[in-house]
């Protein structure tokens, strides 16, 4: 049996025990929140219990520690007691589990600032140090499940979670103190050939906490550990819907620039010579093709009575269908808005920053060249180009599914007017 399993039997069979109790406190009107905030109000009488066996106890007495080990068990009823009260009253929330949770932690950082006072006080420097090392690692053991749940994955498991530490405080504390009734506060173990003792009654106390500061970091580092696989998987998946997503898109635009036609795709044309190049398209900034029909989308300019590009709309786009006498036609709403509809942001005056609303990441410019006329540029065989013609090839495949091959830009070097060529494998 795991030791998860075991914790789980173990607390459902102090639920059993308590819950009586539990549904007294919920007949009496008390909240989730109210029994919260008492388990708060116990821990700082723990602390004030340690700093009074601080500032008035001396080294060997230890009836300070014996009974604020018996308040950190009485305080941890508590923490128990706001979650059963939740569930089996009905009073569930999600602020009261944020408040318990930040309550939580004030408790036991109090319950540490105690401890350590005490430890410093009296002079047992090394044994304050690893308590100090035990509150960081209490506090990362929550921080981390924290996190990651703020992050959408589960992360709970490890040895020392809050109830075992509460228990190792609090019995290892009580015992201390009632030992030193028994054993004498002064007790030592010397071994022989060592010069320093190697235990001693503070020892029952000061030894736990030792092993806690280590176990709640190593818990700490393992939650770590989990977290990262499990959001490494997440990310994973996360890539790979987004890479189908950008598959989807092509597949949109691919079928929606086929929308008027009949589409058996059949082995594209490289280059497609039988394809009509437009001419004679006042303010055509470029166009897009592909297999197997030659129907063209047209990206032209739109400018207002001023002479300038249209704010809201500087480039029009629309087909000609070749294959139906090369008639002109607007863009459907759904190619409009999923597909060949071109976004636009104003950058300045005469200047405009595009892309496919199909594809943003393709980023073109709207702005005038030194011919003073207005063109679209984009990067094309890594130069910024004035952008000519896009065609997209496909090579067999099916309807929902077709064979892209690859994407061809068509672009002119705008400062030696060398005609650039580059094609994208998809």
């Amino acid at each position: 049996m795991s030791f998860e399993s075991i914790r789980t039997s173990l607390q459902l069979s102090i639920y059993k025990v308590i819950n009586p109790f539990v549904r007294m406190l919920i007949k009496m009107g008390l909240t989730p929140n109210a029994i919260t905030t008492i388990g708060l109000i116990l821990n700082l009488g723990v602390a004030a219990i340690f700093i009074m066996g601080a500032e008035k106890g001396n080294r060997g007495d230890l009836q300070f520690v014996g009974w604020a080990g018996a308040l950190v068990l009485f305080a941890g009823i508590f923490d128990m007691l706001d979650g059963q009260v939740a569930r089996l009253g009905n009073m569930k929330s999600t602020f009261g589990a944020m408040y318990d949770s930040v309550l939580d932690r004030y408790s036991e950082l109090f319950l540490f600032l105690g401890i350590c006072y005490y430890l410093i006080s009296h002079h047992y420097f090394l044994s304050s140090l690893f308590a100090f090392i035990a509150m960081i690692g209490s506090m990362m053991v929550s921080y981390t499940r924290a996190r990651a749940e703020g992050l959408g994955i589960e992360c709970k498991g490890g040895f020392m979670q809050r109830p075992e530490r509460v228990v190792l405080i609090g019995i290892t504390a009580l015992a201390c103190g009632i030992s030193s009734k028994y054993i004498g506060s002064d007790y030592k173990l010397f071994v022989p050939g060592i010069s320093v003792h190697v235990f001693e009654t503070m020892s029952i106390f000061t030894i736990p906490i030792t092993i806690m500061a280590i176990m709640t970091n190593i818990t700490a580092i393992k939650r770590l550990l989990g977290s990262k696989k499990a959001l490494d998987e997440k990310d994973a998946q996360a890539a790979s819907l987004k890479q189908q997503s950008g598959t989807a898109a092509i597949v949109i635009l691919l079928l929606t620039l086929s929308a008027f036609t009949p589409l058996t795709l059949k082995a594209g044309i490289d280059p497609p010579a039988d394809f009509p190049v437009p001419k004679n398209i006042t303010n055509q900034l470029f166009y897009l093709q592909r297999d197997p029909n030659s129907n063209t989308i047209i990206c032209q300019l739109k400018l207002d009575e001023d002479g300038r590009p249209n704010k809201k709309n500087p480039v029009n786009v629309y087909w000609i269908r070749y294959t139906e006498k090369g008639q002109y036609a607007q863009l459907s709403y759904i190619q409009r808005k999923l597909a060949y509809g071109i976004s636009s942001r104003q950058v300045t005056t005469e200047e405009f920053e595009l892309n496919f609303v199909s594809y943003p990441k393709y980023l073109m410019t709207l702005k005038k060249g030194k011919d003073n006329k207005y063109h679209v540029y984009s990067k094309v065989a890594n130069k910024n180009a004035i952008l000519n013609s896009i065609y997209v090839h496909i090579v067999g495949g099916t309807f929902w599914v077709p064979n892209v091959v690859y994407v061809e830009f068509k672009a002119i070097d705008p400062a030696t007017g060398e005609k650039l060529t580059e094609r994208i494998k998809v």
